[in-house]
C-alpha cells in the first residue's frame, strides 16, 4: 500500500525541479492549473502535454509515479468524461437513444476534460514528488504572510497542512497494519455485496480513528512539552531563497502561456 501512495510522498533527488524554490513550484503549479482551461483545440493540448513532459523528465522522477497519482481517481475521471460524452449536444450526432447521445462536441469535451484531469494530477503530483513537505509549508506559510494584515492565521495553516502532508503515509502505513491484523481474524474485505463490504470496513475504521486521536494527542504533548506557542517570534532554520532560476521557471510559465494563446487561434 505504501509503494501506491503518492499523496505526500517526497522523492529525494538533485535535479533542477528539486533545487527550485518551493515558492517558485508552487506559484508555477497553481498557475499552469489557471491557464489549462485555456486550452480549446488539440495543438493548445499537445502544447501543455509537451510542456508537462519535459517538466517531468528534467525532474528525473520516473513516469510510474505519475501513473499513480492518476490511479486514486480514475473513477472521478471516467465519471465526468461519461457525463460529457453522453449529455453534451452539438455537431454530428454518431448515437442516439432519447436523452442520451454520442455527438461530435461531446467526444471532442470528454476528450479535452480526461487531458485537463491528467495534466492537472500530473503537475501536481510533481509538486509534491519534488518538494519536502516541511518547504512546502514553508513556501504557503512566507505567500500567505502578507495576509497577518488582515490578522489571518497564515503560521497556522501552514503549519496543519504540513502535518497532514506528513501523516499521510502513517495512516496508510497503520492502515496496512489493521487490514492485516483483522485478515488474520477471518475478515474478507472483497466477499459480498456491497452492504458486506461496508460493514467488513467497520472494524477497520474504529481502530484507525482511535490510533489517530491517541497519535494527536502525543504530538499536541510533544509539542507543547517543546515550548509551541504559535508562529509569534519563533525563527526560522530553513531558509527560503529566491535564484535566478526561480524567476526563469516563472517566465518559463509566461512563455507557455503565449504559445497556448497562440496555439488556440
Amino acid at each position: 500500500m505504501m509503494n501506491k501512495l503518492i499523496l505526500g510522498r517526497y522523492i529525494p533527488g538533485d535535479s533542477l525541479v528539486h533545487r527550485l524554490d518551493p515558492r517558485a513550484k508552487l506559484v508555477s503549479s497553481f498557475y499552469f492549473i489557471g491557464i489549462i482551461f485555456l486550452c480549446n483545440n488539440l495543438p493548445s493540448f499537445a502544447v501543455m502535454g509537451a510542456f508537462t513532459i519535459f517538466a517531468i523528465l528534467l525532474s528525473k522522477v520516473n513516469l510510474s509515479f505519475f501513473l499513480k497519482g492518476v490511479r486514486p481517481l480514475i473513477w472521478l475521471i471516467l465519471f465526468t468524461v461519461i457525463l460529457q460524452l453522453f449529455f453534451t449536444q452539438g455537431g454530428q450526432v454518431y448515437w442516439s437513444w432519447g436523452i442520451i447521445s454520442i455527438t461530435e462536441s461531446g467526444v471532442m469535451n470528454a476528450f479535452y476534460i480526461f487531458c485537463r484531469f491528467v495534466l492537472i494530477i500530473f503537475m501536481s503530483t510533481l509538486l509534491t514528488l519534488t518538494t519536502p513537505p516541511l518547504s512546502l509549508s514553508d513556501a504557503i506559510e512566507s505567500l500567505l504572510r502578507p495576509l497577518k494584515a488582515v490578522k489571518f492565521p497564515a503560521h497556522e495553516i501552514s503549519l496543519m497542512l504540513s502535518i497532514a502532508l506528513r501523516f499521510v503515509p502513517t495512516l496508510m502505513d497503520e492502515t496496512e497494519k489493521i487490514m492485516n491484523a483483522q485478515r488474520a481474524r477471518g475478515v474478507d474485505f472483497g466477499e459480498g455485496n456491497l452492504m458486506d463490504k461496508m460493514r467488513a470496513i467497520v472494524p477497520l475504521l474504529i481502530p484507525l480513528f482511535v490510533s489517530s486521536f491517541n497519535r494527536a494527542e502525543e504530538l499536541a504533548t510533544a509539542m507543547e512539552a517543546r515550548g509551541y506557542q504559535g508562529g509569534e517570534g519563533r525563527t526560522k532554520y530553513r531558509q527560503l531563497k529566491w535564484r535566478l532560476k526561480d524567476s526563469l521557471c516563472i517566465l518559463s510559465y509566461v512563455a507557455l502561456t503565449f504559445a497556448l494563446l497562440w496555439a488556440r487561434n
